[in-house]
Order: structure tokens, then sequence, then C-alpha cells
């Protein structure tokens, strides 16, 4: 064989290593690890600043009572993420190609502006995170904090042209960074898990404003960005040959959705468990993150605080690289050619610059850039449970009628909750909430 048939990055030999997987010609309990990947930068979507917000706000406020949205918010998200990884493998397009190859023209053009809307929210929410943490590591205003997380974000973009291997091992380690800070805030906060385990398990809203952080955590956990993503992650992987290679894609695709996001569920619901030990007793009005940060370092000390701080750092700059990526794969599907990573950097970025400018509040900004997403999310939702229940489009991966039920009641859920807090803007009373 000539020296320029070897696989020489990465990238090339992972996919080697796939295609022999997918083959047969390779069984190793280790397999499962080249298939790990787009799940885990999805799962970032779920762990972003927008989360440190809006579970702060829950926890201190609500104690443990809102833990079970976190849950079911995460149940439903590892659903649709599977739909979406499935769509991609199954078709080899991503959501918003296949959105512009079915839907007519102006609801295309009419799904792109709520997605580049949501893309502002979301990058609103990424860059505000990385400039909050980086202003009160090194007591810099917020606006250069924004410029240095711009700068970081667009280098770790340029690991991309290596391949989407070193990417997603440079991601996977900032997910591990996060989750081993929460996992650590475990030991340190003084849980009642009683109550925690209650209050997973029993729905319930005390108030309206309970209701409008809740639809904050469900769009800080269910990101339409995340669901465009993931179908184009997997059809940017070593392609399957025939349906024997797609099956085994989809059954190793569904393993990593599950694990992923059952840690990216876990380090929400630390979190929301760790504002709720440390604020909830006496400290009920800490709403803002630099308030939090602040006062754990009295009540939990200083590792506890630095520990809150490497998180949101890490959380910061690998969601701004993530809501890059998806950004970019939307418009493309969208509107049909390429989009430079720096204009793409740039539509979505000079927002987020205008109100830390107009001297908005950093948290208060957070958790309603989530709202915007969780209105912004059905678009992706139904268009998703559409395609795949179509045998036309999917083939032997269309839905079952088991998956078709649990997709439409988890569409139903969040539209609902959505209409209920867009009636409590608009001053409509709502039995049961005050």
């Amino acid at each position: 064989m000539s020296g320029s048939s070897q696989p020489t990055t990465l990238t090339e030999r992972t996919n080697r290593s796939i295609t022999e997987v997918l083959s047969g010609r390779r069984h190793r309990l280790t397999s499962t690890l080249l298939f790990a990947g787009p799940a885990v930068i999805a799962s970032i979507a779920y762990m972003d600043p927008g989360n440190f917000a809006t579970n702060i706000q829950a926890g201190a406020k609500y104690g443990y009572t809102l833990l079970w949205v976190v849950v079911m918010a995460n149940i439903i998200a590892m659903l649709f993420q599977a739909l979406s990884a499935k769509l991609g493998i199954a078709t080899n397009k991503n959501l918003a190609e296949m959105c512009r190859a079915q839907f007519s023209q102006p609801v295309v053009w009419g799904m792109w502006a709520v997605s580049e809307i949501a893309a502002m929210a979301t990058d609103l929410a990424e860059f505000l995170g990385g400039a909050l943490a980086l202003s009160i590591l090194f007591h810099i205003p917020l606006l250069p904090g924004m410029a240095i997380t711009a700068l970081i974000t667009y280098m770790l973009l340029m690991i991309e042209k290596r391949g989407y291997r070193p990417l997603e091992l440079m991601i996977g380690g900032l997910v591990a960074v996060i989750a081993l800070c929460y996992l650590i805030e475990m030991f340190i906060a003084p849980v009642n898990w009683a109550a925690a385990g209650l209050g997973m398990v029993n729905p319930k809203l005390p108030d309206a404003q309970a209701l409008t952080i809740a639809v904050g955590i469900i769009g800080a956990t269910v990101m339409p960005h995340a669901i465009y993503l993931h179908s184009g992650l997997t059809q940017n992987r070593s392609p399957a040959k025939n349906s024997s290679e797609r099956r085994k894609l989809v059954s190793f695709s569904n393993i990593e959705v599950v694990i992923a996001l059952t840690i990216a569920g876990l380090v929400n619901i630390a979190m929301v468990i760790m504002a709720s030990s440390a604020f909830h007793a006496g400290h009920s009005n800490v709403a803002e993150i630099e308030t939090a940060y602040h006062t754990l370092t009295p009540l939990l000390g200083i590792g506890a605080a630095g520990i809150f701080l490497l998180s949101l750092i890490a959380s910061g700059i690998s969601s701004s690289v993530v809501g890059t990526m998806a950004g970019q794969m939307i418009m493309q599907g969208f509107v049909g050619f390429y989009i430079p990573v720096w204009l793409r950097r740039l539509v979505t970025m000079i927002p987020a610059f205008i109100v830390v400018s107009l001297g908005v509040n950093a948290t208060d900004a957070l958790v309603y850039s989530q709202v915007v997403l969780s209105l912004a999310l059905p678009a992706p939702m139904i268009a998703l449970v559409l395609f795949t229940c179509r045998r036309d489009i999917m083939g032997e991966f269309v839905n079952n009628k088991l998956t078709v039920m649990l997709s439409i009641i988890g569409t139903v859920i969040i539209v609902t909750l959505n209409i209920i807090l867009l009636l409590q803007v608009f001053g409509v009373n709502i039995p049961g909430l005050n």
C-alpha cells in the first residue's frame, strides 16, 4: 500500500476505524468510543450559561421544587436529540436542509427567521456567561470580557479545519471539566437528598414567576440549535454504505445520546441542588450569577466559589464554539450556500454586544434569552417529528408508534408551556397561578 493512502490525521484514522466496525471487521469493547462525539458536542447546549442563570434562580427562590422541570426537560431532550441524529444518519441531510427541501419557500424563510432570532438569543447567553466569568476573575468590564470570549471562540473554531475528531475531543474535555466541577460541589454543599428526590418527581408550580423560570429551564435545556446541529454532526461523519451499517450507526448514536445527556441532566440537577442548598434558606433573593459567586465564598468557602467560576468559564467558551457551529449549519441549510465562520460569528454576536452596551442586567438577559429559545423551540421540534414519521423520507428508520406518541407528547408539553407563558405576559389570568 502506498504511503499516500495511509490515514495521517486523527479524523482519518477515526473514519477508518469506524468503517471497520460497521463492516464487521473490528470487534473491540472500546469500539463504542469511536462513535462518541455528536451527542457530546450537542450536550454542551444543555450546560451553557443560560442553564446556570435559570438553575440558580430556580434553586435559590424555590429550593428543590422545580427539579422535576429539569428532569422532564432532559427526558424530552434525549428523545429529540436521538430523532435528530437518526434523521441525519437515515437521510444524509441535516434538519435545516430537509426543511428547505420539503417545505414551501414562505415556511422556509419563516423558520430561518425564527432560527436566527434563536441563534442571537443563544449567542447572548454564551457570550454573557464567558464574559461574566472573566469579568469576575480578572475584575474587568463586561464588554472586554465578551471580546476576549469571542477571540477565544474563534481560535478554537479553527481546530475544526483539522477534521471533526480534534474538536469532538476538545469539547469532550470541557464537558468533563464542567461535570467534575459540579460533582465536587455536591460534596461541599449541604444537600437535603430526601427533599431533592421529592422535587424531581412532584410536579408543582408555586406561582407565575416559577412558570417563567420553568419555561426558561426548558429553553435552556431543549435548545433549537442543538436539535438542528445533531442531525448535521452525524451527517458529517463516516457515511454508512447500506441499511445494515445505518442500523449500527443509529444504535451507537442512541447509546451515546443516553449517556451524554444523562451526564448533562445530572449537571443541571446538581446546579439546582447547589443553588438550593447554598441560597434557598436565608439567601433566596440570589438571582444573579455574580451574586451567586460572591455569596458562595462566605457560605461554602473560596474553593466552592472558584469551582463554580471554572465551570462557568468552560461552559461559556465551549457553548460559544458549539453555538457558532450550529448557527453556520442552520444558515447554510436554509439558504443553501456557504457562510464564512467570521461572518456567522458577527451576525449573532452584534446583538449580544448591543444588549450589554445598553446596561441590561446580565443574569436577567440570560434568563429571558432562554425564554426566547423556548418560544422558538416548537418549529424545529414539529418539523423533526413530521420528517421522522414519514416513511418516504426515513425508510425503515421511520418512527414506531411509541416514538410517535412520545414525540407528540413532548412537543405538546413545550407548546402548552409557551402558550401559558404568553398569556401570562399579556396579563391573562391563569387558574392556579398568582
